[in-house]
């Protein structure tokens, strides 16, 4: 049995992951932490969650001694802040940690883009060499491989699964650039309260219009710049991606479809859609990516649909787990 722990168990990926953890037939829960000045230090995480109540009894408590709990750890999932990742992955992995993080503090190898994009200067630039981007569907090699993994964003989860297949397979026009409009649900705001994301104040409405850092994540993994625009939307959990691209000349929608089938058919938490196109009600409280398509001469609009908790972070840093020792991809996850 794995000992397995959670740092940022309070939130809501990591009260996805607790659950998980608590499931997974290969793995023992071995703590649940938070900050040290954390609100939420010393509560069960039954009480801050209480769907948990009766499955995970276990008290969230502050994360004091980092190497201590690196001692006590096969395997530590960061639920964390972007600089908090940033500052915990080194000491955890010198333990001989196996690390999965999901925040973006080891996602994209790109001089300047911490500063411009998260607000710090990044201090490891051996660990951002080394760490393995965890879109299970596309790195499972370097998953199996590496000892830390950074678990992609939601909106890059969706966006990126709806793009590969027809970028892998020359069926893009690049000289036209994707445009990618998609909706999120307020949980991916986080739990702690704010104005902005409350349900009295939430409208649908985009933000971070050209200045949102999922972008350059996303422009940087498919090797191919976007057009993102991510909405806000007033539900809870859940992301829509619509995505407008132009094919290449003489495509065919066979042809499309061939290279989805070709990309997917052995990919458990992917599921394609040929007749109809996705919706969040179908995916919300699953590990699966809902993708569908509809072509119309030189144009294709794919649709996405994913739950930002799930496949957008806990499921899918999971599926990464369970990819790295070779379990089932979907061991604890349906």
């Amino acid at each position: 049995m794995l000992k397995t722990t959670i740092i940022g168990a309070s939130g809501y990926t990591g009260a996805e992951l607790a659950l998980m953890v608590q499931k997974h037939p290969e793995l023992t829960l071995a703590g649940l932490y938070v900050s040290a000045n954390s609100v939420d230090a010393g509560k069960s995480i039954a009480t801050l969650h209480p769907k948990l109540q009766g499955l995970v009894t276990e008290p969230v408590q502050p994360l004091v001694d980092v190497a201590k709990v690196g001692k006590e750890s096969d395997v530590v999932f960061l639920a964390t802040a972007h600089e908090v990742s940033h500052d915990l992955a080194a000491p955890l992995l010198e333990q001989g940690c196996q690390v999965f993080d999901l925040s973006g503090a080891f996602r994209v190898k790109k001089e300047g883009f911490y500063s411009e994009f998260y607000g710090f200067e990044h201090q490891f630039e051996q660990l951002l060499e080394n760490a393995t981007y965890g879109l299970a569907e596309w790195n499972e090699p370097g998953i199996k491989q590496s000892q830390l993994i950074a678990v992609p964003g939601c909106y890059p989860t969706a966006s990126q699964l709806a793009i590969k297949p027809l970028l892998q397979s020359g069926l893009v026009d690049t000289a036209q650039w994707p445009v990618i409009n998609a909706t999120s649900g307020v949980s991916g705001a986080g739990r702690k309260a704010s104005l902005t994301s409350s349900f009295c104040e939430v409208s649908l409405q985009p933000y971070g219009v050209f200045t949102h850092r999922h972008q350059p994540e996303i422009a940087t993994h498919l090797g191919y710049d976007v057009i993102f625009t991510p909405h806000l939307g007033n539900f809870k959990r859940g992301i829509l991606a619509t995505i407008t691209m132009k094919l290449a000349s003489g495509v065919t929608a066979e042809q499309v479809a061939q290279a989805f089938t070709n990309a997917y058919q052995n990919k458990p938490a992917v599921r394609l859609h040929t007749t109809t196109l996705p919706s969040i009600q179908n995916v919300e409280n699953t590990p699966f990516c809902d993708i569908g398509w509809k072509v119309q001469g030189e144009h294709i609009i794919v649709v996405s649909a994913i739950d930002n908790l799930l496949k957008g972070a806990s499921s899918q840093a999971m599926q990464c787990l369970n990819i790295h020792y070779g379990y089932p991809e979907l061991t604890a996850l349906v």
